[in-house]
Protein backbone atom coordinates (compact mmCIF):
# COMPACT_ATOMS: atom_id res chain seq x y z
CA UNK A 1 0.00 0.00 0.00
CA UNK A 2 1.56 3.59 -0.86
CA UNK A 3 1.20 6.82 0.68
CA UNK A 4 -1.52 7.75 -1.99
CA UNK A 5 -4.00 4.60 -0.90
CA UNK A 6 -3.84 5.90 2.88
CA UNK A 7 -4.66 9.99 1.76
CA UNK A 8 -7.56 8.76 -0.43
CA UNK A 9 -8.98 6.32 1.88
CA UNK A 10 -8.31 2.74 2.68
CA UNK A 11 -10.76 0.59 5.22
CA UNK A 12 -8.84 -0.80 7.81
CA UNK A 13 -9.88 -4.40 9.70
CA UNK A 14 -8.22 -4.12 13.39
CA UNK A 15 -8.92 -6.40 15.87
CA UNK A 16 -8.86 -4.68 19.34
CA UNK A 17 -6.54 -6.12 21.49
CA UNK A 18 -7.50 -6.64 25.14
CA UNK A 19 -6.65 -3.57 27.57
CA UNK A 20 -6.75 -1.33 24.66
CA UNK A 21 -8.99 1.81 24.03
CA UNK A 22 -10.02 2.11 20.31
CA UNK A 23 -8.49 5.53 20.62
CA UNK A 24 -5.23 4.02 21.40
CA UNK A 25 -5.87 1.50 18.35
CA UNK A 26 -6.36 4.55 16.13
CA UNK A 27 -3.21 6.47 17.11
CA UNK A 28 -0.92 3.28 16.78
CA UNK A 29 -2.75 3.07 13.25
CA UNK A 30 -2.17 6.72 13.22
CA UNK A 31 1.49 6.88 13.75
CA UNK A 32 2.48 3.54 11.95
CA UNK A 33 1.50 5.54 8.46
CA UNK A 34 2.79 8.44 9.88
CA UNK A 35 6.01 7.11 10.50
CA UNK A 36 6.05 4.46 7.26
CA UNK A 37 5.21 7.81 4.77
CA UNK A 38 7.17 10.18 6.88
CA UNK A 39 3.86 12.75 6.83
CA UNK A 40 3.13 15.29 9.38
CA UNK A 41 -0.55 14.73 9.62
CA UNK A 42 -3.31 12.47 8.22
CA UNK A 43 -6.87 12.00 9.44
CA UNK A 44 -7.61 8.25 10.74
CA UNK A 45 -10.94 7.26 12.86
CA UNK A 46 -12.64 4.45 13.58
CA UNK A 47 -16.22 3.42 13.66
CA UNK A 48 -18.43 2.36 16.62
CA UNK A 49 -16.48 2.00 20.02
CA UNK A 50 -15.04 -1.00 21.91
CA UNK A 51 -14.23 -0.70 25.51
CA UNK A 52 -11.13 -1.55 26.73
CA UNK A 53 -12.41 -4.96 28.17
CA UNK A 54 -13.76 -5.95 25.36
CA UNK A 55 -11.72 -7.51 21.77
CA UNK A 56 -12.52 -7.76 18.55
CA UNK A 57 -13.41 -5.95 15.44
CA UNK A 58 -12.70 -2.03 14.86
CA UNK A 59 -13.49 -0.45 11.29
CA UNK A 60 -10.24 1.85 11.09
CA UNK A 61 -10.09 4.19 8.25
CA UNK A 62 -7.86 6.72 6.72
CA UNK A 63 -8.15 9.88 4.65
CA UNK A 64 -11.20 10.90 2.41
CA UNK A 65 -12.59 7.77 3.51
CA UNK A 66 -13.08 8.74 7.15
CA UNK A 67 -16.07 10.71 5.53
CA UNK A 68 -17.74 6.87 5.72
CA UNK A 69 -17.21 6.24 9.09
CA UNK A 70 -20.83 7.77 10.56
CA UNK A 71 -22.33 4.69 7.66
CA UNK A 72 -20.07 2.13 8.92
CA UNK A 73 -20.90 2.77 12.45
CA UNK A 74 -24.60 2.69 11.40
CA UNK A 75 -24.28 -0.97 10.83
CA UNK A 76 -25.34 -4.48 12.54
CA UNK A 77 -23.25 -5.39 14.92
CA UNK A 78 -22.27 -8.94 16.26
CA UNK A 79 -20.91 -9.88 19.38
CA UNK A 80 -19.86 -13.14 21.32
CA UNK A 81 -19.17 -13.03 25.22
CA UNK A 82 -19.57 -14.45 28.92
CA UNK A 83 -21.64 -13.44 31.20
CA UNK A 84 -21.52 -14.25 34.78
CA UNK A 85 -24.47 -14.77 36.37
CA UNK A 86 -25.44 -14.31 40.70
CA UNK A 87 -23.39 -10.87 41.32
CA UNK A 88 -23.60 -7.12 39.74
CA UNK A 89 -21.09 -4.52 39.43
CA UNK A 90 -21.77 -1.07 38.90
CA UNK A 91 -19.81 -0.75 35.54
CA UNK A 92 -21.86 -3.56 34.54
CA UNK A 93 -18.46 -5.54 33.98
CA UNK A 94 -15.54 -6.14 35.49
CA UNK A 95 -13.96 -2.81 35.27
CA UNK A 96 -15.60 -2.57 38.91
CA UNK A 97 -15.63 -4.86 42.03
CA UNK A 98 -19.10 -6.80 42.82
CA UNK A 99 -21.37 -4.72 44.52
CA UNK A 100 -23.95 -7.43 44.83
CA UNK A 101 -24.58 -10.88 45.03
CA UNK A 102 -27.89 -13.33 44.22
CA UNK A 103 -29.15 -16.69 44.17
CA UNK A 104 -28.73 -18.25 41.02
CA UNK A 105 -30.54 -21.90 42.48
CA UNK A 106 -33.52 -21.46 40.13
CA UNK A 107 -32.07 -20.75 36.88
CA UNK A 108 -31.86 -23.90 35.12
CA UNK A 109 -31.39 -24.54 31.31
CA UNK A 110 -34.37 -23.84 30.11
CA UNK A 111 -35.36 -20.53 31.97
CA UNK A 112 -31.94 -19.25 30.45
CA UNK A 113 -33.00 -19.18 26.90
CA UNK A 114 -36.64 -18.79 27.05
CA UNK A 115 -35.37 -15.18 28.82
CA UNK A 116 -33.64 -14.05 25.62
CA UNK A 117 -36.85 -14.15 24.44
CA UNK A 118 -38.08 -10.86 26.23
CA UNK A 119 -35.59 -8.95 24.62
CA UNK A 120 -35.54 -9.80 20.71
CA UNK A 121 -37.12 -6.59 18.56
CA UNK A 122 -36.78 -3.29 19.25
CA UNK A 123 -36.29 -2.61 23.15
CA UNK A 124 -35.61 0.72 25.55
CA UNK A 125 -32.26 -0.09 26.97
CA UNK A 126 -30.24 2.46 30.13
CA UNK A 127 -26.74 2.76 28.99
CA UNK A 128 -24.53 2.44 32.08
CA UNK A 129 -23.65 5.30 34.05
CA UNK A 130 -19.78 4.16 33.65
CA UNK A 131 -19.84 4.76 29.65
CA UNK A 132 -18.59 7.88 27.63
CA UNK A 133 -22.01 9.08 27.11
CA UNK A 134 -22.18 13.14 27.55
CA UNK A 135 -24.33 15.05 29.51
CA UNK A 136 -24.37 18.51 29.91
CA UNK A 137 -20.76 18.29 28.50
CA UNK A 138 -19.73 15.97 31.29
CA UNK A 139 -19.01 12.37 30.56
CA UNK A 140 -21.37 9.78 32.46
CA UNK A 141 -18.45 7.36 33.70
CA UNK A 142 -16.89 10.98 35.89
CA UNK A 143 -20.32 11.53 37.35
CA UNK A 144 -19.92 8.10 38.55
CA UNK A 145 -16.15 7.97 39.73
CA UNK A 146 -17.71 11.06 41.44
CA UNK A 147 -20.53 9.64 43.11
CA UNK A 148 -23.03 11.82 41.70
CA UNK A 149 -26.21 10.43 40.39
CA UNK A 150 -27.61 11.62 37.08
CA UNK A 151 -30.35 11.15 35.13
CA UNK A 152 -30.08 8.96 31.90
CA UNK A 153 -33.22 8.12 29.27
CA UNK A 154 -33.32 5.58 27.97
CA UNK A 155 -32.85 4.81 24.01
CA UNK A 156 -34.39 2.42 21.34
CA UNK A 157 -32.27 -0.46 20.29
CA UNK A 158 -32.61 -3.22 18.45
CA UNK A 159 -31.67 -7.51 19.18
CA UNK A 160 -32.41 -9.22 16.05
CA UNK A 161 -30.74 -12.55 17.84
CA UNK A 162 -29.23 -13.46 21.38
CA UNK A 163 -28.84 -16.74 21.74
CA UNK A 164 -27.25 -19.08 24.49
CA UNK A 165 -24.30 -20.89 23.39
CA UNK A 166 -23.02 -22.53 26.28
CA UNK A 167 -23.89 -22.88 29.81
CA UNK A 168 -21.81 -23.35 32.83
CA UNK A 169 -23.06 -22.10 35.91
CA UNK A 170 -22.26 -19.30 36.93
CA UNK A 171 -20.96 -18.56 34.13
CA UNK A 172 -23.22 -18.75 30.21
CA UNK A 173 -21.64 -18.06 26.76
CA UNK A 174 -23.71 -15.61 24.07
CA UNK A 175 -23.90 -14.54 20.74
CA UNK A 176 -25.64 -11.08 20.21
CA UNK A 177 -26.88 -9.89 16.80
CA UNK A 178 -27.82 -5.82 17.25
CA UNK A 179 -27.95 -2.21 16.47
CA UNK A 180 -25.71 0.78 16.68
CA UNK A 181 -26.16 2.35 20.39
CA UNK A 182 -26.54 -1.15 22.00
CA UNK A 183 -24.71 -1.45 25.59
CA UNK A 184 -23.94 -5.21 25.87
CA UNK A 185 -22.68 -4.86 29.16
CA UNK A 186 -26.69 -3.49 29.89
CA UNK A 187 -28.01 -6.21 28.27
CA UNK A 188 -25.95 -8.37 30.46
CA UNK A 189 -27.21 -6.41 33.46
CA UNK A 190 -31.01 -6.13 32.36
CA UNK A 191 -30.49 -10.48 31.59
CA UNK A 192 -29.60 -10.70 35.36
CA UNK A 193 -32.86 -9.02 36.37
CA UNK A 194 -34.67 -10.75 33.89
CA UNK A 195 -33.69 -14.08 35.41
CA UNK A 196 -35.06 -13.04 38.96
CA UNK A 197 -30.93 -12.95 39.99
CA UNK A 198 -28.39 -10.35 39.15
CA UNK A 199 -25.47 -10.38 36.26
CA UNK A 200 -22.46 -8.69 34.93
CA UNK A 201 -20.22 -8.92 31.77
CA UNK A 202 -17.18 -10.90 31.91
CA UNK A 203 -15.67 -11.21 28.38
CA UNK A 204 -16.98 -9.34 25.19
CA UNK A 205 -15.56 -9.83 21.31
CA UNK A 206 -17.26 -7.99 18.52
CA UNK A 207 -17.09 -10.55 15.51
CA UNK A 208 -18.87 -8.56 12.74
CA UNK A 209 -20.02 -5.46 11.29
CA UNK A 210 -22.12 -5.25 8.82
CA UNK A 211 -20.29 -7.33 6.02
CA UNK A 212 -17.00 -7.36 7.80
CA UNK A 213 -15.49 -10.40 9.61
CA UNK A 214 -12.91 -9.76 12.39
CA UNK A 215 -11.42 -13.15 10.92
CA UNK A 216 -10.32 -11.12 8.19
CA UNK A 217 -8.84 -8.30 10.31
CA UNK A 218 -5.05 -8.20 12.14
CA UNK A 219 -4.11 -6.66 15.39
CA UNK A 220 -2.02 -3.35 15.44
CA UNK A 221 0.66 -4.77 16.16
CA UNK A 222 0.65 -6.85 12.82
CA UNK A 223 -0.46 -3.74 10.87
CA UNK A 224 2.73 -1.95 12.37
CA UNK A 225 5.37 -5.18 11.51
CA UNK A 226 4.03 -5.79 8.46
CA UNK A 227 4.12 -1.56 7.36
CA UNK A 228 7.16 -0.95 8.62
CA UNK A 229 9.18 -4.18 7.95
CA UNK A 230 8.87 -3.53 3.95
CA UNK A 231 10.72 -0.74 2.20
CA UNK A 232 8.26 2.28 0.87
Amino acid sequence: MSESDFLDGKLLLIDKPLGWSSFQAVNKIKWVIRTKFNLKKIKVGHAGTLDPLATGLLLICTGKLTKTLNELQGQVKEYTGTIFLGATTPSYDRETQVDQEFPTEHITDALLHQTTESFLGKIQQLPPIFSALKKDGKRLYEFAREGESVEIKPRTIEISKFDITRIDLPEIEFRVVCSKGTYIRSLAHDYGKALASGAHLSTLRRTKIGDYFVDKAITPMDFETSMLSKPK
